[in-house]
């Protein structure tokens, strides 16, 4: 059995949803993504935090990139307060940053980190 491609978990009493993508990621898995993000909005309150985790994958299709824009969109509407990403390999950052420039609201804190310790503390400041 082949390993999840992405997990999403929402941690109510931390108010953080975390995205993660391992191994090689389709438009099929990032739709299957999305469509569990919004699942969880019951569990959040405005003021969330993202923390998006990209250290286990290898590649993502390029026909994700409209999923994730609507994650993003989401994500923005919902009122998150600040975006941690864990991206160990800067040739992995899949667009995130542009696709942030126009999915983002302006001021919203986006930090990128190489190890998720370091993504945790930022998500403790």
């Amino acid at each position: 059995m082949l390993p999840p491609m992405f997990e999403v978990k929402a941690d109510k009493s931390r108010n953080l949803l975390t995205i993660s993508f391992a191994q090689h990621v389709g438009p099929e898995e990032a739709k299957a993504c999305t469509d569990r993000v919004k699942t969880l909005q019951a569990e959040l309150q405005p003021g969330f935090q993202l923390l998006t985790d990209l250290s286990k994958l290898k590649s993502m299709d390029l026909a994700c990139a409209a999923h994730i824009k609507r994650t993003m969109d989401w994500c923005n509407k919902q009122g998150v307060s600040k975006v941690v990403r864990v991206i160990p390999d800067p040739h992995k950052d899949i667009g995130l940053s542009i696709l942030s420039l126009f999915h983002y609201r302006r001021r919203l804190p986006i930090v990128t980190c190489q190890t998720l310790a370091e993504a945790m503390k930022e998500l403790a400041a």
